[in-house]
């Protein structure tokens, strides 16, 4: 049961018959806060919760142009993006050089060395002179460029014809009590929601029966210690566990479980000390189990259990957005 919406988180992607799935990775400290402002409102729409979740946001970085592929994606659960790469110009001895640091996610960078070699030798793409891809921290490729090159329009035919900018097709497929359906962000984020309650009620109740199990074995603890004289001359002048048990049972309206647990008590048990023990813990028990009522009987306690738990790996595990969305025009030449 995972304690955040991995699905979006991780991402995943898939084909079976007749069908696909390809779900971007998404950032985690959005992800919660998209998650945590649906608790707040369950009548939030895409676009509010898009005012949290921005979009994906891929491990390899890049650039998201536009989010009108992320808003079509989100509210229909099928859409097209287009990643960039993070290229800057730089100029050196009076020599103009392409610097990437950043390629669209999945994109193989020997790969694309060979077809960026595959166009300048077919005199596709002219103006580049040498190519050098460095991967030890991280990525980096150097496109150093001809001396009379424009370094815009090189690097604008770069985008054009290369996977230097490449196109992600959302599909929010996913099973949904077993049936394959295409979901938007508000469903899928509203189905976890409803998965973490029955996780949250599922644990309360297992904590409850474990703590009422405990509650009355201590109350049987307590019983043999009140009549700690009694009980011991039972259980020394019976013949067997079986006739100790059967009188602790008739005597004190014990039952076989807490019996057992008496002929199972060790002697350091009964010392003044574990006895102060016994009613310490018999106390707080009994709060837990009150506590832990009033959260199954309340919806409201439940879902902020959700939102302090998820808040809590957001604090722990959060970081910064990786992929950039720009929101400005996108600039392409003009084919002539």
């Amino acid at each position: 049961p995972s304690r955040f919406p991995n699905i979006l988180v991780n991402g995943t992607m898939g084909i079976a018959v007749g069908m696909a799935t390809n779900i971007p990775p998404h950032n985690l400290s959005e992800v919660i806060d998209g998650c945590v402002a649906y608790i707040d409102n369950p009548e939030i729409d895409t676009l509010g919760l898009m005012q949290y979740v921005k979009g994906p946001d891929f491990p390899t970085g890049g650039i998201i142009l536009g989010n009108k592929g992320i808003r079509q994606a989100y509210e229909t659960g099928r859409g097209s993006i287009t990643i960039r790469s993070k290229a800057k110009i730089e100029e050196k001895n009076g020599r103009n050089y392409i610097i990437v640091d950043e390629v669209p996610y999945g994109v193989n960078t020997q790969e694309l060395k060979n077809k960026v070699a595959d166009l300048v030798h077919n005199k596709v793409l002219d103006g580049i002179s040498d190519y050098h891809t460095d991967l030890k921290d991280g990525v980096k490729i150097t496109i150093t460029l001809k001396k009379d090159a424009n370094p815009q329009v090189v690097l604008n035919n770069l985008y054009k014809h290369t996977a230097f900018q490449s196109n992600f097709g959302i599909i929010f497929l996913m099973l949904d009590n077993g049936t394959p359906k295409t979901l938007g962000l508000r469903d899928i984020i509203s189905k976890y929601i409803d998965y973490q309650k029955e996780v949250i009620i599922r644990r309360t109740r297992f904590e409850l029966n474990q703590a009422e199990k405990k509650v009355h074995i201590l109350e049987g603890f307590k019983i043999a210690i009140d009549n700690l004289d009694d009980v011991i001359n039972i259980i020394k002048t019976s013949k067997n566990d079986d006739e100790a048990k059967q009188r602790l049972l008739e005597k004190y309206g014990l039952d076989s479980v807490q019996s057992e647990a008496i002929l199972d008590l060790k002697l350091r048990k009964l010392t003044a000390l574990e006895r102060e023990k016994t009613e310490k813990d018999l106390e707080e028990l009994r709060k837990v189990i009150d506590h832990l009522r009033e959260i199954l009987g309340d919806e409201k306690l439940v879902l902020a259990i959700i939102k302090e738990e998820m808040l809590e790996i957001k604090g722990k595990y959060g970081d910064e957005r990786r992929t950039q969305i720009d929101m400005t025009a996108i600039d392409y030449i003009e084919d002539e």
